[in-house]
């Protein structure tokens, strides 16, 4: 399937999908199984009350463990659980024989992505990993754009993820590093980090330098909007809330990297893309897409142009290209396991470069 289209699916109730990870995300993606018509065999969860809560909205069949869910004869499964349980349950579907969906990151370590990396390349099935912003109508765009060469040669883009204010619930695992592996970063961060690779056809990555801090996590007087689950107050709090980051490339391109999950400045989750015969400008959260040029027609002008694109939602149009795929037997040509190991080497990187305080080679 073309990365740039989202042809519609016929609903098959011979597709047999599971959840691993029973709370708000998996409830999200249960939604729009439903709204694809798959069957949705059954989730997995250790919480008895995430069980109960999903078993009671969806109608469907819960079970305590992961091989239990395997066992229903599953199809495919979408993981959905803390960062740092990823590889038990991925290594487990291969085992298992089962397409893996995989929401972002990879891992919450390098050394577990790998691990994960190397059990999909020996497995007989096929893993896709959630960047979701991919899928949005916007960037389908862009990427056609880029292909019909209307950009020229791109060689920096400027991706940011800003929250004026949203650190997640203080105490959840979003905030405890053993779990999540990092804050801001990894959480919202990796998004912005895979959409400029993308766009930029996944280069070689030749250096990394960046800063990261911890300026509002511990803050008695902090006014948190937006949480992800109860926040249990200051002291549950080990990880970053913002970086700033710079990416060398080969074929000389760059990204310039800004993430926080709060700040005082207005949320920003623009994409700047500057290329030799045009450039752009993304904004995720309004999904508006502009394109800026120039023209010698008529007297020399600077010209701004607004597209607009028909609405679709991406996290839809992501999961059908992964049911496309467990359908046909087909692996899906991106949001590749080794794609999203890129990804897990710039985060690494740029923790190293944070904590070391020095630019890091790859």
């Amino acid at each position: 399937m073309s990365a740039h289209s989202s042809p519609p699916s016929d609903a098959d109730d011979s597709v047999q999908i599971g959840i691993i990870g029973l709370g708000n995300i998996g409830h999200y993606h249960a939604d729009r199984l439903r709204d694809l018509n798959v069957n949705l065999t059954g989730g997995a969860d250790i919480s008895a009350e995430a069980r109960e809560q999903f078993a009671e909205k969806y109608e469907t069949q819960v079970f305590n463990t992961a091989n239990e869910l395997f066992a229903t004869g599953l199809d495919g499964v979408i993981i959905t659980t803390p960062n740092r349980f990823h590889e038990e349950y991925a290594v487990a579907a291969f085992k298992a024989d089962v397409a893996v969906f995989l929401e972002k990151p990879l891992a919450h370590t390098l050394e577990s992505a790998e691990r994960i990396a190397k059990a999909a390349e020996d497995a007989d099935t096929f893993c896709m990993v959630g960047f979701h912003t991919r899928f949005y109508p916007s960037v389908r765009t862009i990427k056609g754009y880029q292909d019909a060469g209307r950009f020229g040669k791109i060689r920096h883009i400027e991706a940011n993820f800003i929250r004026r204010r949203g650190i997640p619930g203080r105490g959840t695992w979003f905030t405890t590093h053993e779990v999540a592996g990092g804050g801001a970063l990894i959480d919202i961060g990796v998004h912005a980090i895979d959409l400029a690779l993308y766009i930029h056809g996944f280069p070689a990555i030749l250096e990394v330098s960046a800063t990261s801090r911890s300026q509002f996590g511990d803050r008695e007087d902090y006014i948190y909007l937006n949480m992800w689950g109860e926040d249990t107050g200051p002291g549950q709090f080990d990880v970053e809330d913002s970086v700033s980051a710079f990416l060398r490339c080969a074929e000389g391109k760059t990204i310039a990297l800004e993430v926080a999950w709060a700040a005082n400045c207005p949320a920003n989750q623009s994409y700047f893309i500057r290329g030799t015969e045009a450039g752009a400008r993304f904004d995720r959260d309004t999904e508006s897409l502009t394109i800026y040029k120039s023209s010698p027609v008529g007297a020399d002008h600077l010209s701004d142009v607004t597209l607009q694109t028909r609405p679709e939602d991406a996290f839809t149009a992501e999961q059908r290209m992964f049911v496309d795929g467990v359908r046909t037997g087909d692996a899906p040509n991106q949001n590749t396991v080794e794609q999203a190991l890129t990804v897990q080497r710039v985060i690494d990187a740029i923790y190293r470069s944070a904590a070391d305080k020095h630019a890091v080679s790859l």
